[in-house]
C-alpha cells in the first residue's frame, strides 16, 4: 500500500474560475483547516469519490438525496441496530465531488458490547422479515400516495372568496411554503424507509460471503454471489411488461404500426385509435403505464434522469427493440432457469466440501437468510430511487414554475442551482412579497448567481476528480466498501498502475471485479449517460459510469457491460448476472480509457479487459 498514495484532502485546490464553489454546499460537507482536531480527522481517514452512485458532479438541489442517505444510513448502523464493528459513513465534497468514508469502531470491547444489541435488535427483523417487509411496502405505498397527492400550484392576484365564506384563516402563500416543506420532509422520509432493512440485507450477504471465503479459500466472490441469483425480483417488473407489450403486439398484428423510431408515440396512439386490436393493445399499454413506467431512464439520483412516464417514446423504442428480436426467431426473455440451474448446481457442489454438519448447518442457514433479504436489496430501488424520485423531481418542476412566474429564475431548470434551504429562504421573498403587493429582492439576486453558478458546474464537469484523497489504511477490510464500492487494495494498486502510466492512449489492459460470468469479444461503445445509449449499435460492448435496470432492454442488443465503478454486490453487476449479461464492474477509469470503437475482450470470469489499439 506503500505506493498508493493519495493527496490530502486539504491540498486539493479550486478549479481556476470556480473559487467561491463551497457557498453552493452544505458547510458541514467542507474539508477544513480551521480546526486541529477535524484537520487531522480529515487527513488520517480515507475518502473515495462515491462515483457508484454520483459519476457527475452534484447540483446543490440534488445533494438532498446524499444528505439524506448520509443520515439514514449511518443511524441504523450506529443507533439503532447497533453494527459491531461499523458505525456511519461520513460524507464530505470537493469540487462538486462526493467523497466518503466508512467510520469504524475502533475499540475491541466496544465491538464485543454491540454484538449482543446488535443480535437482538437486527435479529427481530430477519426472524419477522416477511411481516415487516409487508409492512415497509404499505409504509413506501402511503409515502408515495403523498407525494403524488401532494398540491403545489401558482399564486392566485386574489383569493377565492371561499377563503372568506368558509373562515379558512389561511392563505395560498402560506399553503405554498407549508406544502414545499412537506415535499421536502416526504423526501427525507422515504429514505429513512430505503435504509430500513437495507443494511441488514447488505450485512447477511456479507456474512454469508465472510463464510464462504474462509470455508472454501480458493472460491470466487462470483460463484458466492451466483448462489443468491435467479430470484424474481419487481425491479424487473417494468423491463417485463416492456416484453409482454412487443408480445401482443405481435399477436394483435398491430406490430406494423407500431413501426420504426421515425413514428412518436402520439403518432402511434392515434394510428392505434383506429382498429379494435389497436384500442386492446393501448388498453395494455395504459395498464402498464401505473406504476410500471415511473422508472427512471439514469439512476434516479438526478433530476436530469427522466422517468419512462415523463417521455413515453423511451419505452416505445424499448418495445421495438423486443418486436425486432421476437421478428428474428431470438428469445428476450431472461434466463431464469439457467441461472437458477447454476445456482442450484453451486450450491450443492460447494455443500458437499463442508466437512462437518455445524458447518452445513451454518451454511445453510446464512445462505437462507441471503435469499430470504434478496427481494428487498434490489426492489427498494424500484420503491425510491425510481417511482418516488421520479414523482419528487415533478413536484419539484412545479415549485421551479411558480418561481420562474415571479422572476426569480430565468428557467424551470434553473432551480436545481440552488439547495433546498436557499429555495426556502427565496419562497419566503417570493410568498411575502407576493402577500405585501411589492417586488421581492430574488429577481436581483437568483437569476445573476445562478448565472455564476452554472459557469461552476460546467468547470466541474470538465474536471475528472482524483479517485481518492487521505491516508489509506494498510488494509482495506470493511466489507460494504468491498463489495458495494469495489474499493480494495488490489484496485487501489491498479489505480497505482495506471497513474504511473499517465497516458491513458498506452493502457492496453484494465482489472476490476468480475461482476457477471462470460467471455465476450467486440467493439466498445460508451455511454456516459441514457442520452448516448440510442448510439448503441448490435453487437456492442457497452462501457459506462454504471448502469441502470431502466437499460435492460438494451442487453438485447450488447455482448458484455464494462463500469468504472461498483463492487461484486453493486446494482450494475447484479443486474447484468440476473440477465445473463457477462461484465466487468469497478474498472476505475474505463469509460476515459476505452473509446467508442476500440476491440476490446471482457472476461466476466476474472475481471480483466484487454484493450486491442
Amino acid at each position: 500500500m506503500a505506493d498508493n498514495k493519495f493527496p490530502s484532502p486539504h491540498e486539493i485546490e479550486a478549479i481556476p474560475g470556480t473559487e467561491g464553489w463551497e457557498r453552493m454546499y452544505p458547510y458541514h460537507y467542507l474539508f477544513t483547516t480551521k480546526d486541529k482536531e477535524r484537520k487531522e480527522y480529515e487527513k488520517n481517514a480515507f475518502w473515495f469519490n462515491d462515483a457508484l452512485h454520483y459519476p457527475e458532479p452534484m447540483y446543490p438541489f440534488d445533494i438532498i438525496w446524499d444528505e439524506a442517505w448520509f443520515l439514514a444510513l449511518s443511524q441504523f448502523n450506529t443507533r439503532i441496530f447497533m453494527i459491531p464493528p461499523a458505525l456511519g459513513i461520513d460524507h464530505r465534497i470537493i469540487n462538486g465531488n462526493v467523497y466518503i468514508t466508512p467510520v469504524p469502531v475502533t475499540d475491541p470491547e466496544e465491538v464485543q458490547k454491540r454484538i449482543p444489541l446488535f443480535m437482538e435488535r437486527a435479529g427481530y427483523y430477519y426472524e419477522n422479515w416477511d411481516k415487516l417487509h409487508d409492512q415497509w411496502e404499505k409504509k413506501m405505498k402511503g409515502i408515495i400516495s403523498d407525494i403524488e397527492n401532494l398540491e403545489i400550484g401558482p399564486l392566485p392576484e386574489m383569493e377565492d372568496i371561499s377563503v372568506v365564506k368558509n373562515g379558512l384563516g389561511t392563505s395560498s402563500g402560506y399553503e405554498l411554503l407549508k406544502n414545499y416543506d412537506k415535499l421536502i420532509d416526504l423526501g427525507i422520509r422515504c429514505w429513512q424507509y430505503h435504509f430500513e432493512f437495507l443494511n441488514l440485507g447488505y450485512a447477511s450477504y456479507v456474512t454469508f460471503v465472510d463464510f464462504c471465503t474462509k470455508a472454501f479459500p480458493d472460491i470466487p466472490l462470483q460463484k458466492i454471489t451466483q448462489m443468491v441469483a435467479g430470484i424474481d425480483v419487481i425491479l424487473y417488473r417494468p423491463d417485463d411488461e416492456l416484453k409482454k407489450l412487443a408480445k401482443l403486439a405481435l399477436e394483435l398484428g398491430i406490430d406494423p404500426q407500431i413501426g420504426s423510431d421515425a413514428k412518436d408515440v402520439e403518432t402511434v396512439i392515434s394510428e392505434l385509435q383506429g382498429s379494435e386490436n389497436g384500442k386492446k393493445w393501448i388498453t395494455a399499454w395504459d395498464e402498464a403505464k401505473y406504476p410500471w413506467f415511473n422508472i427512471s431512464t439514469g439512476t434516479g439520483w438526478y433530476h436530469q434522469d427522466l422517468s419512462w412516464n415523463d417521455n413515453l417514446n423511451v419505452p416505445l423504442s424499448s418495445i421495438r427493440i423486443y418486436i425486432e428480436k421476437i421478428k428474428a426467431g431470438k428469445s428476450i426473455d431472461r434466463p431464469m432457469e439457467k441461472i437458477k440451474e447454476e445456482r442450484k448446481k453451486l450450491i450443492t457442489e460447494y455443500r458437499e466440501l463442508l466437512t462437518t454438519d455445524e458447518d452445513r448447518q451454518t451454511f445453510d442457514q446464512l445462505h437462507g437468510t441471503s435469499e430470504l433479504v434478496f427481494p428487498y436489496v434490489e426492489n427498494h430501488m424500484f420503491y425510491v430511487e425510481h417511482w418516488f424520485h421520479s414523482v419528487f423531481w415533478n413536484k419539484m418542476r412545479n415549485v421551479a414554475s411558480i418561481m420562474k412566474e415571479h422572476q426569480f429564475i430565468k428557467g424551470t431548470e434553473d432551480i436545481w442551482y440552488l439547495s433546498r434551504s436557499e429555495i426556502k429562504e427565496a419562497l419566503w421573498d417570493l410568498v411575502t412579497a407576493w402577500a405585501t403587493g411589492t417586488k421581492g429582492y430574488g429577481p436581483l439576486h437568483w437569476p445573476e448567481e445562478i448565472k455564476w453558478r452554472k459557469g461552476v458546474y460546467k468547470k466541474f464537469k470538465e474536471n475528472r476528480p482524483v479517485p481518492a484523497v487521505g491516508t489509506p489504511p494498510e488494509v482495506i477490510a470493511e466489507p460494504f466498501t468491498i463489495v458495494l464500492w469495489g474499493i480494495t487494495n488490489d484496485s487501489m494498486t491498479a489505480w497505482a498502475k495506471l497513474k504511473e502510466i499517465g497516458d491513458p492512449d498506452k493502457v492496453n489492459e484494465l482489472e476490476g471485479f468480475a461482476g457477471s460470468p462470460g467471455v465476450v469479444e467486440g467493439i466498445a461503445r460508451v455511454c456516459r449517460s441514457v442520452d448516448d445509449i440510442g448510439d448503441l449499435k448490435e453487437g456492442e460492448i457497452l462501457v459506462a459510469p454504471t448502469t441502470s435496470p431502466s437499460w435492460a432492454p438494451v442487453f438485447q442488443k450488447i455482448k458484455g457491460v464494462v463500469t468504472d465503478v461498483g463492487g461484486i454486490m453493486c446494482h450494475a453487476a447484479i443486474v447484468c448476472r440476473e440477465y445473463g449479461m457477462p461484465a466487468v464492474v469497478g474498472t476505475g477509469q474505463g469509460t476515459a480509457i476505452i473509446k467508442s470503437g476500440m476491440k476490446i475482450t471482457l472476461n466476466g470470469d476474472t475481471g480483466k479487459i484487454n484493450i486491442e489499439r
